[in-house]
Parts: structure tokens; sequence; C-alpha cells
């Protein structure tokens, strides 16, 4: 008898990060109900000549502001715009950094994300709770929030406020070890950043084009390793967010091979872009923490990529009109961090990655989705086509080639750091929980149908 299914994807090569096969996909109720064999749905999709993957999982997103001084510039998306670019760049599960503001306590701040984000994404998403201070309270809630389903805790290394409190901060990462939750940290040593922007201000190279020497590599280095001894000390796991160089990836490689719990995020621009960009008048707008790269260093994380070094790619979404980028009254100590990369973090790994043969579609599918849905908790729902998982599919046409144009995204930014770039490989069809929300590049989705997902104890990815 033929399965009737509300929908069915048909004629293309399911991938997952196990292996591949040509096979219809049947989804009923939102979930994968059937792969292979006779099938009808009552809407079918033609994937012939195209790839079904897992649903993108993009981890380290901001849609929502930190902390600021009233009239100061913010990033431009929130959780409706932000969340529609991730569709249009093939995920389909996002995760957003949330900073309490003064006077808020990490649930409260939590909770205002979850209002925000549940009447206007369009994907499902998680919230990862940022600690500022880790003051006696800070750390009594941390079991309330692992109970809840919020299992990871970000912590910024460049903030003074680490260096302030030490002692409370690795107890913090310890306690959260405890309770099953993964701590995210921002690797750069606060000390050293200063010191290096003070020198170059003073001697009047302060501009945005000396930023790639504010934020040197030994102060990334110099964070990882203390990260790695923290880790070593409290048994702890630890993901390293958006590593940028050789050195440092050495040095997080240098804690696996004691078996400690420490994994790697790549970020997209550092495989792509080097410091080079940062020389010319435009060089505010590719500013980044920490910022780019050496040719050397893209190699060395392109290897990481393909030999497992490296867990999960994650966008670190923070977007900025190009205006407020490129100020001309900001200085090195006073850069706007951070650029639009949800809608061509995967579409440019696709391309740079698979298409040029860095890459094997399952290792791509490993870092963009299962790996990360394995690390923070919401695999086997997320993260690979399986019976009983949720019915989020990306279906790649790998021929399609496009011209980056940041002023046609969903983005908010108005600009791309890869504007003009040839790139091959975009999703045809995106389907979220069984609902089809890209359609030939359109959004379809209705605001407000994302709902937030209890994490569970993160696992090996």
């Amino acid at each position: 008898m033929t399965a009737e299914h509300d929908q069915v994807v048909r004629g293309g090569m399911v991938v997952t990060a196990g292996g591949q096969g040509d096979a219809d996909v049947g989804v009923t109720g939102g979930r994968v109900a059937q792969l292979g064999g006779e099938m009808r749905g009552r809407r079918e999709l033609d994937a012939r000549g195209a790839l079904v993957l897992p649903g993108g999982v993009d981890m380290h997103v901001h849609l929502s502001q930190p902390p600021s001084e009233p009239g100061e510039p913010a990033w431009v998306d929130d959780f409706g715009s932000g969340s529609a670019a991730a569709i249009a760049g093939g995920v389909t599960t996002i995760g957003n950094m949330t900073f309490p503001p003064e006077g808020l306590t990490m649930r409260q701040a939590l909770d205002t994300d979850d209002a925000a984000a549940s009447g206007a994404s369009v994907v499902d998403y998680v919230l990862h709770p940022v600690l500022p201070v880790p003051t006696p309270e800070a750390l009594a809630e941390l079991p309330g929030l692992a109970a809840a389903g919020f299992r990871t805790l970000k912590i910024f290394m460049v903030m003074d406020e680490f260096e302030e409190h030490t002692a409370g901060m690795i107890e913090a990462i310890r306690a959260a070890g405890r309770l099953g939750m993964l701590t995210l940290l921002h690797c750069e040593d606060a000390a050293l950043v200063r010191f290096a922007g003070e020198q170059l201000v003073a001697a009047g190279q302060g501009g945005l084009d000396f930023y790639a020497e504010s934020r040197p590599v030994h102060a990334e280095r110099a964070a990882i390793q203390r990260a790695v001894a923290i880790c070593e000390a409290t048994g702890s796991p630890v993901c390293i967010m958006h590593l940028s160089s050789a050195e440092a990836l050495s040095a997080a490689r240098a804690g696996r091979s004691r078996g400690l719990p420490v994994y790697v995020e790549a970020r997209p621009m550092y495989l792509h872009l080097t410091s080079e960009l940062l020389r010319g008048p435009d060089a505010g707008a590719y500013v980044g923490a920490p910022p780019l790269r050496e040719a050397a260093d893209v190699v060395a994380l392109w290897a990481g990529l393909a030999d497992g070094s490296v867990h999960t790619v994650g966008s670190d979404h923070a977007p900025w009109s190009k205006e407020a980028k490129v100020d001309p009254s900001l200085d090195v100590t006073t850069a706007r961090q951070g650029v639009s990369d949800l809608e061509t973090a995967l579409p440019m790994l696709m391309s740079a990655g698979v298409a040029e043969g860095r890459l094997s579609l399952a290792r791509f599918v490993e870092l963009t989705s299962t790996g990360p849905a394995r690390l923070y908790g919401v695999y086997p729902r997320k993260g690979t086509i399986a019976v009983g998982s949720d019915a989020d599919l990306t279906i790649w046409d790998p021929q399609l080639t496009r011209t980056v144009d940041g002023s046609a995204h969903y983005s908010r930014a108005g600009y791309s750091v890869y504007d003009g770039w040839q790139v091959r490989g975009w999703p045809r069809f995106v389907v979220s929980r069984g609902d089809v929300v890209l359609e030939d590049g359109q959004v379809t989705a209705a605001p407000g149908r994302g709902q937030r997902l209890r994490m569970d104890t993160p696992t090996e990815p």
C-alpha cells in the first residue's frame, strides 16, 4: 500500500553526515515519516538534480541588542529580519546570544528575548545566556537555567570583567559543566588587547586600518591556552568561538590531544578573507573580533575543517549598516565589531568547500548541521534526516550560481563583505518542521512560526 504524506520531496539525493543516496522523503505532521519506498504527497517538491540536506544549524547569531549607550548605533537585524536571512541561506535553527541589561537577571533577559523571538522568528531557535559578572546571584541562577533547557553559558574572556573576576568565572565554568552545560568562550586576552590598542593610539596609529594590529594573534593564542587550562582544571566542556588563526587552532588541538572536551567553532569570514582588507578606506566594513588574519591562517582553518579539528561553523551574524561600520570617528579601540553573514555562510562554504573539493558533502553536513545539533543538545530532533526527526530540509541546487549583493539580502545591513563574489550552490527550497519556508529564493514563512528549543546535555559532535 502506498503511504500518503502531507508532503513528499521527490527525486533528490539525500545527504546526511553518515552517507548519501537517492531517496524520496515523506513528511507528515512536521516530521520525517518515510525515507525511500512508495509514497505520495498532498504536496510534492521537485528535487531532481538537487541535494536534500538537513537544515543548517547556526548556533552563533546576534539578533537582540547588548547593553549600550543611548543614541549609539545598534545591530540592524532583529529576530524577524535575521531569521528570514537564515532561511535564505539554508539555515533552519539559530542560537542567539542574550545579553542581560543592567538590572535584569540572565533569566529575565532570556524571557525578554524569548518573547521577542516567539512573535517574530520564522525559524526555531535556542537562546544562550551571557554571563557579564559572576556574582553569587548569577551563579545561583545556573541550576534553574539548566533545568529550563538553557544548556549553554557565554563568557567573554576579552572583557575587563573576566580579569577582574577570574576566580568567579572559573567557578561558573565548573558549575556549568556539572549541570550538563557547555561554556562558550570568546578567546582574546583582555590585558593584551588593551595594551596593543593603547600603544597604537599613543603612536598615532589608532585608525581602523591598524585594527589587525590591535588584536594580535598572541592575544588569541594566550586566551585559548588559558581556556584549555580552565577546561583541564574544571573538567567542564568548553567551545572556543570564532577561532581565527593557525596558532589558535594549534593551541586548541593541544587540549584535544590530551582528551579534554575542548571544541572549536569556525567563523566563515576567516575562511574567505584576509587582513589585506583592513588596509583600505573601507577597513571598518570588515571589522570583527578577532580580526581577519593572513593567508596561511585561512589555509590552516580549511585543513581544520577537513581533519576534524574544527567541529562547527557559526556565522557570528552581528550586522551593522556600512555607514556605522566605517564611521571616521572610530578607532581601533571603539571599532564596531561584526558583520552580516547568516544569508551567505552556508552558500559560501558550499561553493568554496564542496564545489572546489575541499570538503565532502558529508563533512559539510557534519559541520553545518549534525555537529552543532549534537554539541548544543538538539540532536536528533535537528541536524539529520531520519524518521521521527523534525522535517528541516534544505534542497540545494549545487549548480545555481549567484553574485552576492548584500543590498538585496533579507538582512538590513545593506551590504555584504562578499559583495561581487560569484557563489555556486544555493537553496532551491527550504522546509522547516514540514512548512515550505523558501521557494526559488523567496522566503514565504509567517513571522512568529519559530519555536524555542530546549537543549539537552551536549554530546560529542
